[in-house]
């Protein structure tokens, strides 16, 4: 596979934001009233990841390393505010709609994790790809939940009624409350039928005392010193059993 078409795939399928890793859940959960508000958010979000991962790649062995944070931040900041700013002048409608969350795209973990584990350690263009994918993924997830939520909620899909007039619409599902509730049924069918999520427990435990993924142990242990550690601990409540004997 092409490696610029892999990152597209990686984003939209074997990564999607939402429906694998379970990143962004903020917004997921708060503006997917409707698919516009979805397909709104998705789009937004897309440039400003598209535009932030190429920024950063390029600036990558300019940045300091004791700063890469706050540069992230402002890099991302510069770009959030000047697509509020066109929003504003030319979409004012869906400013209005998603309202808030635009400017917390400042502190979406979806941008910041592109920024930190690919665009920081990769070229500008597959930096670039890898953004556009990402934010495709999110777009379509978003997009489709907004669907369900809209079509539950109203009797509508993109504000265009699909429904006969003796359908009685579920409100809920247009409240908060809907928002938790298609995330459930999202992860139960997930979970149930072993899709690859970020909670249906993919991790196989082993038999030492943390579990074995050590890919995400703070100290960064290998899982040889996990085994004479736990060996380590054993022999000495063992001894303390037979001091106390």
């Amino acid at each position: 596979m092409n490696k610029y078409v892999e990152r597209l795939y990686n984003g939209i399928i074997k990564e999607n934001p939402t429906f694998i890793l379970m990143l962004g859940m903020c917004p997921t959960l708060a503006v997917t009233t409707s698919a516009v508000n979805g397909a709104g958010m998705g789009f937004t979000t897309t440039a400003v990841l598209a535009l932030s991962n190429l920024l950063i790649a390029a600036l990558r062995k300019i940045i300091p390393d004791k700063v890469r944070m706050p540069s992230y931040i402002v890099v991302v900041a510069s770009l959030v505010t000047i697509l509020q700013l066109l929003l504003e002048a030319y979409i004012p409608s869906l400013n209005k709609s998603l309202g808030i969350y635009i400017p917390l795209i400042v502190v979406n973990c979806i941008i910041f994790g592109r920024a930190e584990s690919y665009a920081a350690k990769n070229p500008v263009l597959l930096s670039t790809f890898d953004g556009i994918g990402m934010g495709i993924g999110f777009t379509i997830s978003l997009t489709i939940i907004g669907a369900f939520r809209e079509f539950l909620g109203n009797g509508t899909i993109f504000s265009k009624g699909v429904m006969p007039d003796s359908f009685e619409p579920m409100k809920i599902f247009v409240l908060a409350p809907g928002a938790f509730f298609v995330l459930a049924l999202l992860a139960a069918l997930q979970n149930k039928l072993r899709l690859k999520s970020a909670t249906n427990g993919s991790v196989p435990n082993a038999s030492i005392g943390c579990g074995g993924d050590c890919s995400h142990c703070g100290g960064n242990i290998s899982v040889a010193n996990h085994e004479k550690i736990n060996d380590a601990n054993t022999i000495a409540k063992k001894n303390n059993k037979n001091k106390e004997d």
